[in-house]
């Protein structure tokens, strides 16, 4: 899949989720990402240098390479 959508469907789901507040946008985020994204999907985006996601978003992608790495 293309980095742009990918990146521009995390930053969508963090939009959804913004109006929790930072913290719980970013926890929401990453969860979303783990339970319905394809592990392709997420190893791409896990290889990207995130500049173009929002910050919550950001956040939600680096949480969930940390747990992956951590695996």
């Amino acid at each position: 899949m293309d980095i742009d959508k990918l990146s521009r469907m995390a930053n969508q789901i963090a939009a959804n989720f913004e109006a929790n507040g930072h913290d719980k946008a970013v926890e929401d985020t990453a969860t979303h990402i783990l339970k319905f994204w394809d592990p392709r999907m997420k190893a791409q985006i896990f290889a990207d240098d995130l500049s173009r996601l929002s910050p919550i978003a950001s956040q939600a992608v680096e949480k969930l390479k940390a747990d992956a790495e951590a695996a």
